[in-house]
């Protein structure tokens, strides 16, 4: 299950909830139990690092060559 940010729009107050996709979103603030409580743009929770898969098998890079054009050293 994904986790948002939430922040009240009336006092401020932040927290992380932990919902189901098809929840529908909060919106009693907590806090001060206002109506108030807004869902946060916030960044994954992941971070794609190396060469990984898309730079080895997508982006057209080297290709093997066919034997036929393979130089021979005998």
């Amino acid at each position: 299950m994904p986790i948002y940010a939430y922040k009240c729009t009336s006092c401020g107050f932040e927290k992380d909830f932990l919902q189901k996709m098809s929840d529908k979103p909060l919106t009693k603030c907590p806090s001060c139990g206002k109506d108030t409580l807004k869902k946060e743009l916030s960044a994954p929770g992941f971070e794609l690092k190396g060469s990984g898969w898309a730079a080895t098998d997508f982006n057209g890079g080297p290709k093997a060559v066919p034997a036929a054009h393979r130089h021979s050293d005998k």
